[in-house]
């Protein structure tokens, strides 16, 4: 296993292949990708960014890829080498970035930018914001999705409830031996009100919408999605 391989596991300690928990983040990923088809409305010509690609290749991970029926418009973008996730989708460009910098493309190179269960580990708010800013720079609709603080699990720790405040969320991690999901320079928890204003912070003028995804249970569905630009105007 490589190094990027063992950093990306980390992310999947509670969904572990076979388990109920498994089933759920592909169910609640599934749900993610029918909202993305039917809000952004990509064509067969539209050109994809998928910026935070895992190196855990199996059906929890990497939804657009796993799913897109036009890979070879997919440029993909991680933190690692991705020789699995290479392997596993040779259609797709990949770039390998560093934490933190500017995406290696030209203002407007791609229709549609997304990012699923990333921007909660990119650090504090203005982290957030630089990452959501990269993604409007590059693209004319971004798509981005999010594990939501008011489902009823967090979804990196397995912690019922105790997520919806910050402290008690903090004290279930020590209890539990999972302190490193309490930093915030490992997990910010999201929630509508940051998801609203990282939109009126970076959209540059373009619509904002916000609204829940994945497994829909009104004020508590698994996720969220923040979307920048017009519903199918992503092709040049």
């Amino acid at each position: 296993m490589t190094t990027n391989q063992i950093v990306d596991q980390r992310y999947y300690e509670v969904a572990r292949p076979g388990t109920l928990a498994e089933r759920l983040v592909i169910a609640a990923r599934d749900g993610i990708y029918r909202d993305f088809l039917r809000l952004v409305r990509p064509t067969p010509d539209s050109t994809l960014l998928d910026v935070g690609v895992s190196d855990v290749v199996g059906d929890a991970a990497n939804m657009i890829e796993r799913q897109y029926p036009a890979r070879h418009r997919v440029t993909a973008v991680g933190l690692g080498a991705a020789l699995e996730f290479q392997a596993a989708y040779p259609e797709v460009a990949y770039r390998q970035v560093e934490p933190g910098a500017r995406l290696p493309f030209v203002d407007a190179s791609f229709d549609v930018a997304t990012s699923n269960a990333v921007l909660e580990h990119v650090g504090g708010p203005a982290q957030q914001a630089a990452f959501v800013a990269e993604l409007v720079r590059v693209a004319r609709t971004v798509f981005v999705s999010v594990p939501h603080r008011y489902f009823p699990v967090e979804h990196h720790t397995g912690i019922p409830l105790l997520h919806w405040t910050d402290r008690s969320f903090a004290l279930a991690c020590r209890a539990l031996g999972k302190g490193k999901w309490a930093e915030p320079a490992e997990l910010i928890l999201m929630d509508r009100a940051r998801l609203r204003r990282l939109g009126a912070e970076t959209a540059a003028g373009r619509p904002v919408r916000i609204g829940s995804t994945g497994i829909r249970l009104g004020p508590c569905s698994s996720n969220l999605f923040l979307l920048i630009g017009a519903a199918g105007s992503n092709v040049r």
